[in-house]
């Protein structure tokens, strides 16, 4: 169950995407190259050699260089998102598309020439340095605890640290890196932009998680005296949390659309079994059991798609949209759970087997309750501010 498209161009787009991935990318979903760490550079660089053929690579920025809306977005990601192979072939996939947006924003000319060009096209992948070892006390879903460091030398900075969970680490090009460049009472950082792979940055082992969509899979990094020019400083000094901010709520809308397509794409897996297999008699969609879940999908999908709109909404009105992309984000990852975890349930055996892309969808959005900020961390987020506000009005009163 799909959402409609909100322009022309993007129905133009999507039906273009949807067609490729269901009819070209999905037939690699059994291909061996598929590894626990996600797919192989090899598969990455086919299904993205045969996007470009279809004219669909990195279809939400147009040839101009100018992005879709975020509702148009949504309408394209979701059909790209239909396949946990989808986003890797049209170069849809976090964290190039969310690096994409923000290099888009806040890069230099030249820095968008050298770094962002490349992953526009999709010749090359990226990674987001931000996330540390919690054993290292360092940041998480509190990025504040940023314990990686940056000092000026000159016209140069020296950058010390460990990086964990940093998706697409190995085989990518470009890295943005997140230190932390001042100390006392507001703590500030800045992003800076490195061509990788670097002597400097060494990865010390991938991380086996329960996902495996993400070429490169999570690595834990050590980044040691890397040495970065002045030039490939990301906007400003001392401004990377707000350039966070600037990042964060639409990937979170992004991914929140890319899922959206992987549980739709379960649903209809799901809704095929029910009303083909029959047990005691009767087909399973007859048997409520089965019906009502299948009915809940429905609803629960109904659900996550209007609250993808909405959130698309605020941001295309010219919102930062921080509390309103953490209410979706809650939102549809848990609605998406809910409806995977239904389907496994639907297909009983064939449903925790690999018979089926259902299993993998399951892992990917069990996962996604996590990533970009886990669900209680959000809620805790929205609670601050609702306390303020009612303190506030109170005060005002």
């Amino acid at each position: 169950m799909l959402t409609d498209y909100p322009t022309e161009r993007s129905r133009s787009i999507g039906e273009r995407v949807e067609r490729f991935v269901r009819d070209v990318v999905v037939p690699y979903e059994r291909d061996p190259r598929c590894e626990s760490h996600g797919p192989s550079p090899e598969l990455v660089a086919e299904l993205r050699d045969k996007a470009r053929a279809a004219g669909v690579m990195t279809p939400h920025i147009l040839p101009d260089g100018s992005h879709l809306s975020q509702r148009e977005t949504a309408a394209v990601l979701m059909r790209s998102g239909l396949s946990p192979l989808g986003p890797v072939a049209v170069n849809t996939m976090a964290p190039d598309e969310g690096n994409m947006f923000l290099l888009g924003k806040v890069a230099t000319p030249a820095q968008q020439q050298r770094f962002l060009a490349p992953l526009v096209s999709g010749e090359a992948r990226s990674a987001f340095f931000m996330t540390e070892p919690a054993e290292d006390g360092g940041a998480g879903s509190d990025p504040s605890m940023l314990q990686t460091t940056a000092v000026r030398d000159g016209d140069e900075w020296v950058i010390r640290g460990r990086k964990k969970f940093i998706t697409g680490a190995e085989g990518a090009a470009v890295g943005i890196v997140m230190a932390r460049t001042g100390d006392g009472e507001r703590a500030q950082a800045t992003m800076f932009l490195v061509d990788l792979p670097h002597p400097a940055i060494r990865i010390e082992r991938l991380i086996d998680t329960i996902d495996s969509s993400m070429p490169g899979g999570h690595a834990l990094v050590m980044i040691d005296d890397l040495r970065v020019p002045h030039s490939q400083v990301l906007g400003q000094a001392n401004e990377g949390f707000r350039y966070a901010q600037v990042r964060l709520s639409p990937a979170r809308l992004s991914h929140c659309m890319r899922w959206f397509g992987g549980a739709a794409r379960a649903d209809e897996i799901a809704r095929a079994y029910a009303t083909t297999r029959k047990a005691f008699g009767k087909l399973l969609i007859d048997h409520e059991g089965v019906g009502f879940m299948l009915a809940d999908n429905l609803i629960d999908l109904q659900q996550a798609a209007l609250m993808i709109d909405w959130c698309a909404g605020v941001l295309d009105g010219g919102s930062s949209g921080t509390a309103e992309s953490s209410m979706a984000k809650v939102a549809v990852s848990e609605a998406l759970f809910r409806v995977a975890d239904r389907c496994v349930q639907i297909l009983g055996g064939v449903g925790v087997s690999r018979d089926t892309i259902v299993e993998q969808i399951f892992r990917e959005v069990r996962g996604f309750r996590i990533y970009d900020g886990p669900t209680e961390v959000h809620k805790w987020s929205l609670a601050r501010k609702i306390k303020r506000e009612t303190l506030g009005a109170s005060q005002a009163g």
